[in-house]
């Protein structure tokens, strides 16, 4: 449905800097160190994702992810940062912005992940808050949703702090792990104008 795409792309930064954190955009040459977190967290990370595909840690692969998300820029459908903690420099997970509609809607879907190691430090937390502001703001969308399992206590508690209210719950919602799972679904609008918005 072509009236629901952009007229023109926002203009997209490298990097946005949090407290705590830097978003920047994926390149080929963080395969590496992408690689050896992703690896190192994957039993902490298995139970919130989809399966991962057999080569999803080989470097065409993570070729592909990036050629994928350089395409989704040009076409303002979706926006993908790796979360670096700024204290050190260290790539400590990824978010996400997908399924960027236009139009009437003006919306997108959240989603993140977070290593092992840094878990606990309010590192996504601020990572969500510095995409809101990059949502709000050059985006200019007016809607982000977000869903996570009943049982993903840590997630929850990152949207409920980052502003995000419930709005239902969706049974069977999203294959993870190679199971249908029910989901607890969340938005967060953006500021009016007497908040300090548009």
């Amino acid at each position: 449905m072509v009236f629901l795409r952009s007229t023109t792309v926002p203009d997209v930064p490298n990097s946005m800097a949090g407290q705590h954190v830097v978003l920047r955009a994926p390149q080929v040459s963080d395969y590496g160190a992408w690689a050896e977190l992703r690896t190192m967290s994957r039993q902490h990370l298995t139970p919130w994702e989809p399966a991962w595909p057999r080569d999803d840690l080989t470097k065409a692969a993570f070729k592909r992810r990036v050629r994928h998300y350089q395409r989704e820029v040009r076409n303002d459908l979706g926006y993908a940062f790796l979360i670096i903690r700024s204290a050190d420099e260290r790539l400590a997970g990824g978010i996400a912005l997908s399924g960027v509609e236009r139009g009437v809607a003006q919306k997108a879907t959240l989603g993140y992940w977070l290593g092992t190691p840094f878990v606990g430090q309010g590192l996504m937390a601020d990572a969500v808050r510095t995409i809101l502001a990059f949502s709000f703001g050059p985006l200019r969308l007016h809607r982000i949703e977000a869903a996570t399992q009943p049982d993903n206590a840590r997630s929850i508690h990152v949207l409920e702090r980052t502003g995000f209210q419930r709005e239902g719950y969706a049974r069977d919602y999203l294959k993870i792990n190679g199971a249908w799972r029910d989901h607890v679904l969340f938005a967060r609008l953006a500021p009016t104008p007497a908040e300090g918005g548009r």
